[in-house]
């Protein structure tokens, strides 16, 4: 499940050149073809620290590969969105999130670019639930097969992002159809 988890990724300056060619042939099908002359280093991040020690592994990549704050996307879950709902923004509070706060702590602010995925909140799915035991629980077959479907709409934005088209990657996910 993704509940209680962060992922963080950074886009570097320097590409080589190798990723990117079999979808960024001149003619590949889709709006977000990418040249590998147009394509960067994305570095991927699962924290091995508690959720609530996330900033030490996201500040110690980030100062590693020279990742500034607002080129890191961070992705975790969210109470306040329904499972199948995946948002991106840039910056914010944490709500209450403490992987969040670590992170925006280690990284000397908020404004980095999440990915908020949602996960649903236990007050409007399973009423009189701790949201402790919620998040700390797997979610039902039904709300992870919401989740996957969205996080893998998610994965498609990742080049738009990469090449710092934030704007076009935001309007692609957000107007992508809601998960079933």
């Amino acid at each position: 499940g993704i509940a209680g988890e962060e992922v963080a990724g950074g886009v570097g300056e320097a590409g080589d050149g190798e990723r990117g060619a079999e979808s960024g042939e001149r003619g590949a099908e889709g709006d977000d073809a990418l040249g590998a002359d147009q394509v960067t280093d994305v570095w991927l991040l699962k924290p091995t620290t508690y959720m609530n020690r996330s900033g030490q592994s996201v500040s110690a990549l980030a100062r590693f590969y020279r990742i500034t704050p607002e080129a890191l996307l961070v992705a975790h879950d969210e109470l306040d969105l329904p499972p199948g709902t995946v948002k991106l923004k840039r910056g914010g509070g944490s709500g209450g999130h403490n992987g969040l706060k670590d992170i925006t702590s280690a990284m000397g602010g908020p404004d980095y670019w999440r990915l908020r995925i949602g996960i649903g909140h236990p007050r409007d799915l399973y009423p009189g639930r701790q949201v402790i035991d919620f998040v700390l629980a797997r979610p039902s077959r039904s709300e992870q097969d919401a989740i996957d479907t969205r996080v893998q709409s998610a994965l498609d934005i990742v080049p738009l992002l990469a090449a710092g088209q934030t704007e076009r990657a935001g309007q692609k996910l957000h107007t992508a159809p809601p998960a079933g």
